[in-house]
């Protein structure tokens, strides 16, 4: 999929700052949590999955190419119990190529709400719906991205391309 997406250009829409604390959601074996993790570099990234081989790949992805401020968190973002970050502790949350494979998003994003500190953002990229490549099952418009985000208290600060078969949001939590 990364093929599809170049992590660093869609990462650049954001206002990084070297210190902040993030998570990926839904990380698999890191094609963003590694990119992200050296965009900030005197920060961290919580890389989480619900899968422990992607995970235990991403571990030796980033010791390949020197990157120490990531720690994997097996569980699934879904439930509320299982993701143990503490509240209002996080700059960031990424949501790339997750939402379609949810099976509750409204949960995800209150999670989010959860973890982040107000005024904390959240990157979503997913697949646009009337694109020929990609999961058949599950995508979700931008809009109804933009309505579920607004119900768990996020505000839309930016829209674009991330590709071209994704579309990307950014949301603030207010």
């Amino acid at each position: 999929m990364e093929g599809f997406l170049d992590p660093n250009k869609v990462l650049s829409q954001l206002d990084l700052s070297p210190n902040m604390i993030a998570a990926d959601f839904g990380s698999g074996s890191g094609g963003w949590a590694i990119p992200l993790a050296k965009k900030l570099s005197s920060g961290k990234v919580f890389a989480i999955d619900i899968l422990k081989e992607p995970l235990s790949a991403l571990t030796s992805r980033a010791k390949m190419e020197k990157v120490w401020n990531i720690q994997t968190v097996c569980a699934n973002v879904e439930d509320a119990r299982a993701l143990k970050l503490g509240e209002g502790v996080l700059d960031l949350v990424l949501m790339t190529n997750l939402l379609f494979q949810l099976e509750n998003v409204k949960a995800v994003f209150s999670q989010a709400a959860k973890v982040l500190k107000k005024g904390g953002k959240v990157l979503v990229v997913d697949w646009q719906v009337d694109s020929s490549v990609g999961p058949e099952k599950g995508r979700l418009s931008p809009q109804t991205a933009k309505n579920v985000a607004q119900e768990c208290g996020f505000a839309l600060e930016k829209e674009f391309p991330a590709g071209p078969h994704h579309y990307g949001l950014v949301f603030a939590r207010s």
